[in-house]
């Protein structure tokens, strides 16, 4: 399963609100970025929004309404459910206690959550920190175990369900009711290179997080990150289904259906998916990130070693490292170091330089899984991404 597919239940909705007016510099900026926003428009989003960053300042520009009943425009730094992510800012925390020496990559999942992983051959003491975060786990999605075969996936379901909580614990054990895609490498199982995208591997990660703390990975997040890098419209929301107003409406067109339902309130995910930002927090968390202000130079690098990808969106040359991927761009020296998150009825991409000058963030809310308007959206989304970190034209 894709990261596209597998991370449609994990997340919410993309909402918005206008920053002070001390933030309005990041308005509409030369005519390539409103292009690029207004092809993405031109696919059928309901409404986009993308902010560019480098260390001269920020440009921004908009497509589309944030609700089509009343067709106002979206608002300048929307905020919006960030999806997978998330995964990113998990692994750097991850990796920051990896650089004190309070926790090993090479660590298994046994050593801190003992018993855990178990059943069906499933097994924790053959799974390390490094598995988890690379993707190289063999553990099975559990949103791919509760999405099933899709049946049950429509509006009226996703209305029932959308205030449900499931504990970290409760996801972990949906996983387990499947046999693993694999076991990894038992003679070094750190440098097992089968890759399989699995949201079960992140909630494990902030569950270790908060073993080796004792504290929430959510407190974690922000005084490691969102504090330091002065994210100050960056949140986590806990099991709200809420994100702060105004707000852009997310939609999503639910498999066999023409019509797009209002997916904006639901409960969110957690490490794996469950952090609001805006474009301009994000793209400035991917300058601090590959700008070297999260890491120390060794972890960085650990973070930057990757295997090759063979089922993610991009598929063409994609690597994954800990929690941030690669692709190569033509014409682009060092490529674009990336993620993406996927939640209901908001898709986000986001990416940036090898060295952090340039970073870029897109957030589209609009999300038809399986219609061809998808894909030109996707790749719309990419096209800018791509441009506005390589800068070209």
């Amino acid at each position: 399963m894709t990261r596209r597919t597998a991370a449609v239940v994990t997340a919410g909705a993309l909402l918005a609100a206008l920053l002070p007016s001390t933030t309005a510099a990041a308005q509409p900026h030369g005519d390539a970025l409103q292009r690029d926003v207004d092809a993405i428009r031109t696919t059928g989003a309901t409404g986009v929004l993308a902010e560019v960053r480098t260390s001269t300042g920020a440009h921004a520009a908009r497509a589309g309404v944030a609700d089509l009943r009343t067709g106002r425009p979206v608002p300048w730094n929307s905020y919006f459910r960030i999806g997978s992510d998330t995964k990113t800012y998990t692994s750097v925390v991850a990796l920051q206690l990896v650089g004190e020496g309070k926790l090993q990559l090479t660590d298994t999942v046994e050593k801190w959550l003992p018993g855990l992983v178990r059943g069906k051959g499933n097994d924790g003491r053959k799974i390390t920190v490094k598995n988890l975060l690379r993707h190289t786990s063999g553990l099975n999605d559990y949103v791919a175990v509760e999405l099933g075969d899709g049946s049950d996936w429509t509006p009226e379901n996703f209305k029932k369900n959308r205030f449900r909580v499931s504990t970290p614990q409760e996801k972990v054990a949906t996983a387990m009711t499947r046999p693993p895609q694999w076991v990894p490498n038992t003679s070094n199982p750190a440098e097992e290179t089968r890759w399989g995208y699995s949201n079960t591997n992140y909630v494990l990660a902030g569950l270790i997080i908060e073993k080796v703390t004792g504290r929430a990975w959510e407190q974690e997040i922000h005084e490691r990150i969102i504090e330091p890098v002065g994210l100050r419209h960056t949140i986590t929301p806990g099991t709200s289904a809420y994100v702060p107003q105004p707000s852009a409406t997310a939609y999503t067109q639910f498999p066999g259906r023409k019509d797009l339902t209002d997916t904006s309130i639901n409960v969110g995910a957690g490490p794996e998916g469950g952090i609001i930002s805006t474009p301009h927090d994000h793209a400035t968390f991917l300058r601090a990130l590959l700008g070297g202000r999260l890491l120390p130079p060794a972890q960085l690098a650990q973070m930057k070693q990757t295997v090759p990808v063979d089922d993610w969106i991009p598929a063409d040359g994609v690597r994954y490292g800990l929690g941030i991927a690669w692709r190569p761009v033509q014409d682009c020296t060092g490529g674009v170091w990336f993620h993406g998150g996927t939640s209901y009825g908001v898709i986000s991409e986001s990416g940036a330089s090898a060295d952090g000058h340039r970073a870029a963030s897109v957030a589209v809310s609009t999300f038809r899984p399986g219609d061809p308007a998808q894909d030109a959206q996707d790749k719309a989304s990419l096209r800018l991404v791509d441009r506005a970190v390589c800068d070209t034209p």
